[in-house]
């Protein structure tokens, strides 16, 4: 690794003719909100593959809404130290792994009827 020497390159700044350059605040900006959209994503609910199947063949759609309440169930699991979750929405249930923020399989009101849920370590009803 390279020395720098703070004394050389303060001088340099100190003594440059140049004014300060407009694009490295802007990139600090960009920077910004480019770390804000990770953090975000971050915060984001994914569903696996298997999640995104059950979906679409039983068609059960999602709105914003239920989508907010998965997202306020996840960050109660998470409060709560839940790492597999069963979520629990009106007519429909969610199996979620939540330190992967992944919803992993969906059920309708029709398969809720007399089935058993396993490998899981607590359940968020909303």
């Amino acid at each position: 690794m390279n020395k720098i020497d703070v004394r050389q390159l303060e001088n340099r700044l100190i003594n440059s003719s140049k004014p300060l350059n407009n694009n490295k605040i802007s990139s600090n900006k960009d920077f910004h909100q480019i770390l804000n959209r990770i953090q975000n994503r971050d915060e984001e609910i994914k569903f696996s593959k298997h999640a995104l199947e059950r979906l679409n063949r039983r068609e059960m759609d999602l709105t914003n809404e239920e989508m907010e309440k998965l997202k306020i169930a996840f960050n109660r699991a998470e409060d709560k130290g839940i790492k597999d979750a069963l979520i629990l929405m009106e007519d429909k249930a969610f199996i979620a792994s939540i330190n992967n923020k992944t919803i992993i399989t969906t059920v309708n009101k029709e398969q809720l009827k007399e089935n058993i849920f396993t490998n899981i370590d607590g359940a968020v009803i909303i």
